[in-house]
């Protein structure tokens, strides 16, 4: 890319040097030879380079919003200059209030939109929405739990959801810090949040966009991400227990990922036969722990000189408490010791 783009320029001073030499030669008695037309040619030519190249990073949006904002502030520099407050002053004096009302206006335009969203702009032309016509407006918004945790991808790679992802910079920013942390256990789980994201980037069948909206008002990420979703109009997946419940009382549509993975365990029943590996002792004479393939606990009668083996278990019973789902079971196969 950069090499065509420093073709382009080349070819671009040619021509500017070239067009200053036709032009010298049209008007020799004013530029006295075509040397002069050569270096004027040359000149604006290098000059224009170096303006593109001190606006590298500039995209068509910022300048279609800079645009924007130095018309807006164009018309109200020109309403107040209509509006015969000025009309008793000298015309000297008045040309130079007019030069000031349209450079300071046409300025706080530009800055303003450079610093608003596309979502401010609905607040000016609310019943205009620019949108892809080949792709779902259907904003999902990450928060940074979702993406540590990494069940999003799956999803994504399966299609159970459509729509495009959105992640805001602020969680991008804060991923960033925490694989950053000096602390070991921060630091793995932010850097797992960065490799996820970059697998979710690679999947070429979704949009992933990075969006720029900060909130500088809020101070808390939770907030952020609450009025990034509601102004987007999209929808908010986290495993935060407690974002979840705030985005519920707001009337945010957001999906709780720990909560989906609960309603999709696997449906025990008494009767049923499980293979699992007792790990450590029970809390009554006997007994044996070991877990299911989804994490849950399984007691086994009869099991505690089995610590460390594969056994084959019978459910008794199934007991639902508040953390939670504990199975009871009896001991009906030993297998060999695992590896």
């Amino acid at each position: 890319m950069s090499k065509s783009l420093w073709t382009i320029r080349l070819l671009f001073l040619g021509l500017c040097t070239f067009g200053g030499f036709a032009v010298s030669e049209k008007f020799a008695n004013e530029l006295h030879g075509g040397a002069w037309g050569l270096l004027i040619g040359f000149g604006l030519g290098g000059l224009m380079i170096g303006i593109d190249e001190m606006l590298k990073g500039f995209s068509l949006r910022a300048f279609s919003a800079v645009t924007f904002g130095l018309l807006l502030g164009s018309c109200v520099a020109w309403l107040i200059d209509t509006s015969q407050l000025f009309e008793m002053t000298s015309e000297n004096i008045r040309w130079v209030i007019r030069l000031w009302l349209f450079l300071g206006f046409g300025y706080i335009g530009m800055v303003l939109a450079m610093r608003s969203n596309k979502e401010d702009f609905s607040l000016i032309i609310p019943y205009v929405r620019f949108a892809s016509q080949n792709k779902p407006e259907n904003p999902l918004v990450l928060d940074t739990s979702a993406i540590i945790d990494g069940r999003i991808v799956e999803l994504i790679d399966a299609r159970f959801i459509e729509g495009m992802i959105v992640v805001p910079r602020f969680v991008l920013n804060e991923l960033q810090f925490v694989s950053d942390s000096a602390d070991a256990t921060k630091r793995e789980r932010g850097r797992r949040g960065l490799e996820i994201l970059n697998r979710i980037q690679r999947n070429t069948r979704y949009e992933v966009k990075i969006h720029e909206a900060d909130f500088p008002e809020e101070q808390q990420v939770d907030a952020k991400l609450i009025r990034l979703t509601k102004a987007l109009n999209g929808k908010l997946f986290t495993t935060d227990f407690n974002l979840a419940k705030v985005a519920e009382i707001q009337a945010v549509p957001c999906v709780n990922i720990a909560e989906i993975a609960m309603k999709l365990k696997p449906v025990v029943l008494t009767g049923d036969m499980m293979q699992l590996k007792i790990v450590r002792e029970g809390k009554d004479r006997g007994q044996g722990i070991g877990y299911a393939s989804d994490g849950t606990m399984v007691v086994v009668n009869h099991a505690q000189a089995l610590m460390g083996h594969q056994v084959r278990v019978q459910v008794t019973s199934v007991l639902q408490t508040g953390a939670g789902i504990i199975i009871f079971a009896e001991l009906r196969q030993e297998i060999e010791a695992a590896a």
